[in-house]
């Protein structure tokens, strides 16, 4: 089992619930936020030290859901204060950006890095396209297009030219390209059938995020598993990488008081102006494939809002409680869903920066004990 360490770097003292969209930059310290960008960024590459094996960026706009507009900024910062750990930009938004760009900002990453880049090659949350003006209807085909692009980008060696439906270059040849052969690992979003298929047809990780129970994830990874098997390969469990919230504390009380407060900003602020936003977007484009598959979005999205800390834990997608719960918790995951990464995502709204310091060091001194890593995997990584 591998655990990656997630941020959103999200706003955490805005003073309004449930702001319309656009939300408005009024409320905004920048001289405030320098501090908090430090603090965020100390806290990414403190989880080297606390035993993790991954530390995830990635990408929001016009909102104070997360100060991260472009994750790889943060992943070049985190190159220079860590040594080990994997960067995961989690991720570029391709549909919405030049994806030779991406290609390249990837390419630097992990070249600078030494080889640690762990790819996002994402469609993002509906929001996101109202914020860059682009035509939602074309988030699928864009993103397997951008795909596409980006890893012939990476692998050819000689100058090629593209013509493709939505981008068009007369000659490509990046410098650099990226140090990992034949390119760096790839995560994808697979939190519908369509998207998870997507994910198997590219060989890349399945990233599950916002699940309602373990049984909604394990349908997805059985489709994920199907794909694969038709496309002529075989994940493994390092191939599914499943998104908990999470609060560790010395009491289980201490642990539910601050994920119950955090989560509640989180829902009634954060989620304020992207939910609005949402509904415009759902209202008039065919963003998802089918009008279940958007209910189910909705739904999901409702919940964060709405749900009860007590039936996220029993539904199996909240790690929350002392050291020996969260244990439990997560070996609960590992036996239902065949999962080989959680993603950690330990800032939750406005939990306190100190609180998730805490939750990090009860992690490295007893939860990551409880599930060490191979021997072998271990050599492999030095």
């Amino acid at each position: 089992m591998k655990f990656l360490f997630f941020h959103l770097m999200p706003w955490d003292t805005f003073p309004k619930e449930g702001p319309e969209w656009p939300v408005s930059n009024r409320e905004f310290d920048p001289v405030k936020a320098t501090d908090v960008y430090k603090t965020y960024i100390d806290t990414m590459a403190y989880a080297e030290n606390c035993g993790f094996d991954a530390v995830g960026c990635n990408e929001h706009h016009f909102s104070p859901f997360g100060l991260m507009t472009n994750p790889n900024l943060i992943g070049s910062a985190l190159i220079q204060r860590t040594t080990r750990v994997k960067l995961a930009m989690v991720g570029s938004l391709v549909p919405l950006l030049n994806p030779i760009r991406v290609a390249e900002e990837y390419a630097m990453l992990d070249v600078m890095s030494g080889g640690r880049l762990m790819a996002g090659i994402l469609r993002g949350i509906p929001h996101e396209y109202v914020a860059y003006n682009v035509p939602p209807d074309e988030s699928r085909a864009r993103l397997a297009e951008a795909a596409e692009l980006i890893i012939k980008a990476w692998t050819s060696r000689e100058p090629f030219g593209w013509n493709g439906h939505f981008y068009n270059y007369p000659a490509v040849s990046i410098w650099p390209r990226p140090r990992q052969q034949p390119h760096p690992p790839i995560i994808m979003s697979a939190s519908n059938d369509d998207s998870a298929r997507t994910a198997a047809r590219h060989r890349a990780i399945m990233g599950l995020a916002l699940i309602p129970d373990l049984k909604v994830a394990k349908h997805l990874i059985d489709t994920y598993m199907e794909a694969a098997h038709e496309a002529g390969w075989q994940p493994t469990p390092e191939h599914v990488l499943v998104g908990l919230n999470t609060c560790i504390a010395e009491t289980s009380a201490a642990a539910r008081d601050e994920l119950a407060k955090g989560s509640a900003y989180f829902g009634k602020v954060l989620l304020g102006g992207p939910r609005t936003a949402q509904k415009l977007v759902l209202q008039k484009s065919r963003y998802f494939a089918d009008d279940d598959v958007r209910k189910e979005f909705v739904g999901r999205i409702q919940n964060a809002k709405e749900r009860s800390l007590q039936d996220s834990i029993d539904a199996g997608v909240t790690l929350c409680g002392t050291p020996d719960e969260v244990v439990g918790q997560i070996q609960r995951v590992r036996e239902e869903l065949g999962c080989g990464w959680i993603n950690m995502n330990m800032k939750i709204g406005n939990v306190p920066n100190d609180g998730v310091l805490r939750s990090m060091e009860l992690f490295r001194d007893h939860v990551r004990p409880a599930f060490p890593v191979p021997e072998d995997a271990a050599v492999a990584a030095e």
